[in-house]
């Protein structure tokens, strides 16, 4: 199984104008943080979860030509804002995307794209078939997602486990009974935010621990904050097992 980050940054303490913060003005390439979404290649099949603002620009980057089903973790803007742009490949693939999401994240969805929803559609819309995602192992064109659930702080969230890779974005709890699905997992992919506590997402200290907790042979942070740092100079600082994901981080599971 091939895993591409597309994006491990957030708007959470981005700057929306021109920034002079050691981030926003670092050449490192691995600073360059679109929203955070990924996209998984297994048995022939292309998954993508999440469509942020960004999902356009992370399609044409990484010259994705197939995508045969989008998932999605919760409804929150930075996670579902780019979902027009599916219709790109209901033109190039000559049929409807399948689309799956929780009950709360279908009614966003049919919310803020009304449109695609409406008695009359429209010429060009994205066209698409949604699908109920519950908190239960689920079949999605022959390969087994089992989504885990976590608290954004009140918000329920959907991570995913593939074979033995996990990805947990947007979360500051886990219970004992969705941790029991990670262990064993061989690649987990965590949100690690910024140093300081946060009212919904684990910070840099809270994520260290939960990896060494459920001891994965590898862990890797994403949704990060321009406030976490650096990359190169957080990277110094993390055991050897975890690494700070980046843009563009492909690898093999």
């Amino acid at each position: 199984m091939k895993v591409t980050f597309l994006g491990t940054g957030t708007s959470q303490g981005v700057p929306l104008i021109a920034c002079t913060c050691i981030v926003c003005q670092s050449n490192d390439s691995r600073d360059k943080r679109l929203r955070t979404s990924i996209l998984i290649e297994e048995k022939g099949k292309t998954f993508v979860i999440d469509t942020g603002p960004d999902f356009r620009q992370q399609m044409l980057r990484e010259n994705v030509k197939k995508l045969d089903a989008v998932l999605f973790t919760h409804e929150h803007k930075d996670h579902i804002a780019g979902f027009d742009d599916i219709r790109a490949f209901n033109y190039i693939q000559k049929r409807k995307m399948d689309i799956y999401a929780s009950a709360h994240v279908q009614e966003a969805i049919k919310r803020e794209f009304a449109y695609i929803f409406s008695d009359f559609k429209y010429p060009g819309i994205p066209e698409i078939n949604l699908f109920l995602l519950e908190n239960k192992s689920t079949v999605i064109h022959d390969v087994d997602f089992l989504p885990i659930e976590v608290m954004h702080y009140k918000l329920p969230v959907f991570g995913f486990r593939v074979n033995d890779f996990t990805y947990i974005t947007d979360a500051n709890y886990i219970s004992d009974t969705e941790k029991e699905k990670i262990k064993g997992t061989k690649i987990l992919v965590l949100t690690a935010l910024r140093r300081e506590p946060h009212i919904s997402h684990f910070n840099l200290e809270q994520a260290i621990e939960l990896a060494k907790e459920l001891n994965p042979g590898k862990t890797y942070f994403t949704h990060i904050s321009h406030q976490l740092g650096l990359h190169a100079e957080v990277q110094k600082e993390l055991p050897a097992n975890i690494e700070l994901a980046y843009d563009g981080l492909k690898i093999e599971v």
